[in-house]
């Protein structure tokens, strides 16, 4: 698996994305448009002052904020060209390029669904990067799913990602299972099967990190 070249495909092609949609496009982040994912994007790679408030909420959301809006006052467009630009050396190399190549994929199916395109089929190293992260950070994004969980991809590789009985199977592409463990349930083309309480209390269940 090439991360580093994944990422590089996947970021790009965000940005083809992002001139199409233009920035008032919406998005499944509820209430954030594409600028905002634009800026979010560039908030996380250049302003780490800015960065404790996507995780931690409360007073540090404030200035989150302050931030992206800066950002956006700059242009969408100009933001835009920024992205296109490679992740500064620590961010795209080793496992931080498969941590950021599976934000890009997430991001962009936001904006891409949103938007009434549906999946697509992803090319060997991003899928293998998708399909990687489901063993960490799926885990992570299910921590409070009251059921086990297992992925079921169409070439038959599966793993659990929450251990638990009753055990409920996510089967599909592992981009698809990547969205649904990161709470795009309503957007992810998988298909769910176990007992019928437990499928309902996944449903039910909040997800993402």
């Amino acid at each position: 698996m090439d991360a580093e070249q994944a990422l590089d495909a996947e970021r790009w092609a965000l940005c083809d994305t992002f001139a199409r949609v233009g920035p008032d496009a919406p998005t499944l982040c509820e209430g954030w448009t594409a600028a905002d994912v634009a800026a979010h994007f560039i908030l996380v790679e250049r302003r780490p002052d800015a960065a404790p408030g996507i995780a931690l909420g409360g007073p540090f959301a404030r200035h989150t904020a302050r931030v992206m809006e800066q950002q956006k006052a700059g242009g969408f467009d100009a933001m835009v060209d920024r992205l296109r630009r490679p992740l500064p050396l620590l961010m795209r190399k080793g496992p931080a390029a498969v941590v950021n190549a599976n934000h890009h994929l997430i991001h962009h199916e936001d904006v891409r669904r949103a938007n009434g395109e549906g999946p697509r089929r992803l090319d060997r190293d991003l899928d293998e990067v998708a399909w990687s992260m489901l063993a960490v950070a799926a885990r992570l994004a299910m921590r409070r799913v009251p059921v086990g969980v297992e992925a079921v991809a169409p070439d038959g590789r599966h793993r659990v990602m929450r251990k638990g009985v009753p055990m409920v199977t996510v089967s599909g592409e592992p981009s698809e299972i990547t969205l649904f463990c990161n709470g795009r349930t309503d957007a992810a083309s998988v298909e769910l099967s176990g007992p019928d309480e437990a499928v309902e209390r996944l449903r039910r269940s909040p997800m993402g990190i």
